[in-house]
């Protein structure tokens, strides 16, 4: 199972932090990635981080404004939200895949979290 928290209204430039907590899973057997939906729109990988965490991945529009990061200890996945923009708006899902290499196919994903909200005004 995997939970997420964090989202919420935001104006443009400003930061907001996700977490998810995973449960049930051998949490260091998986890489872990964010994903995005906003309305009318396809899921999009927003970003990933290897199953160690010595390995993150972002889509270029995030690039130098996310940070994603995890804690094997602690079983959580975090996304670090900064200069956020209107078009970042749209829900949030935390995921986990197995297969290491497809962390950008959503498809690909063995679990989801509920997906957590955020939303950014101009």
């Amino acid at each position: 199972q995997l939970v997420e928290s964090g989202g919420g209204l935001v104006q443009a430039g400003g930061s907001l932090r996700l977490s998810c907590a995973a449960s049930g899973i051998i949490f260091e057997g998986y890489v872990m990635g964010w994903f995005r939906q906003a309305p009318g729109k396809e899921r999009e990988f927003v970003a990933a981080v290897s199953r160690r965490g010595d390995n993150t991945y972002y889509r270029d529009s995030v690039k130098g404004r996310f940070t994603v990061s995890r804690d094997n200890a602690k079983l959580t996945v975090s996304l670090q939200m900064r200069s956020l923009k209107p078009e970042d708006t749209a829900i949030y899902y935390c995921g986990a895949v197995f297969e290491a290499t497809r962390y950008r196919e959503y498809h690909e994903y063995n679990y989801w979290g509920q997906g957590t909200q955020v939303t950014v005004s101009s």
